[in-house]
């Protein structure tokens, strides 16, 4: 018989040990919020926008009337930087008032049609009907109603922003679980304190991902109702009109370049705001992990 020395077991005992224990977690070189400095990150849409920037100058040089070189729309825009910042203000101004207004009036009304099961019959039809009217259609009857100012555009704005949030929030409203709203009733909560305690912070998730559609989606609205609101003086949607009228091309892309930097700033703060509000909700969790 062979005697185990104990010595030697007592001395392989750590190294067992350390073999079977749980591997540790590498911190990560960078934080989450400086995640954007790695290549990985911005490399891709960098090569993307090289690639498309060179596919716009090889059409232009063909076709010199459908799209004007890159090079003739940054001209356009260092020539008179303070025309178009002023010009990109009044747009903004003119979305994010009619964007204020339409979420104001489209939240107040998801809260009584979730409530109101006969309200949302009523209300419902005619809410549809309004999003698949053409507005451009009806800008120069809310001119002649109300006149060459604001007014029309801000209501063209406020209605295309109407519908999407009307129907997330309504729709977040209802998608609370029936054991949370067992709970809550078995405890005697009033219609308020649901509301308040569990059906608004529910309908959150569903409200930013309506922020996210309409926050573009009015600067689209506002250039829309410049476009087709007769009147107007400024705003981004009036150099389009002008410009293209006169065929000057770079600036009619120079002022589209500065609504595309309106609308991707408005969706980075919306969605930024999003992931501080949501930093509980599994969406962001899975969206930053």
């Amino acid at each position: 018989m062979v005697l185990m020395n104990p010595v030697a077991t007592d001395a392989q005992t750590p190294v067992a040990a350390a073999q079977t224990a749980l591997p540790v977690k590498k911190r990560p070189l960078l934080p989450k919020r400086l995640a954007f400095i790695k290549p990985s990150f911005w490399l891709p849409v960098l090569v993307l926008i090289v690639v498309l920037g060179f596919a716009w100058n090889f059409v232009a040089k063909d076709n010199p009337y459908l799209l004007p070189p890159l090079a003739k729309v940054g001209e356009a825009l260092a020539s008179n930087p303070v025309f178009y910042l002023h010009n990109a203000w009044v747009t903004l101004s003119v979305a994010l008032i009619g964007l204020a207004i339409g979420f104001v009036a489209s939240y107040v009304l998801a809260i009584v049609i979730s409530e109101l099961p006969i309200a949302r019959r009523a209300i419902m039809p005619v809410a549809v009907v309004l999003n698949v009217t053409p507005l451009v259609a009806i800008a120069p009857a809310l001119v002649v109603a109300f006149g060459f100012g604001p007014e029309p555009k801000l209501i063209v704005t406020a209605l295309i922003c109407f519908f999407p949030i009307l129907i997330n929030v309504s729709t977040g409203l209802r998608s609370v679980p029936q054991s949370v709203v067992q709970v809550f009733s078995t405890l005697h909560a009033s219609r308020a304190e649901m509301l308040w305690h569990v059906r608004m912070p529910s309908a959150l998730p569903f409200l930013f991902t309506a922020l996210r559609i309409v926050f573009p989606l009015s600067i689209i609205g506002a250039v829309v109702a410049e476009l087709a609101a007769p009147g107007a003086a400024e705003g981004l949607g009036t150099v389009i009109s002008i410009a293209s009228s006169n065929n000057r091309l770079p600036v009619v892309y120079a002022a589209i370049f500065c609504l595309a930097i309106l609308g991707s700033l408005l969706l980075a703060i919306i969605t930024g705001v999003e992931r501080r509000v949501l930093h509980w909700h599994e969406s962001v969790i899975g969206a930053q992990s």
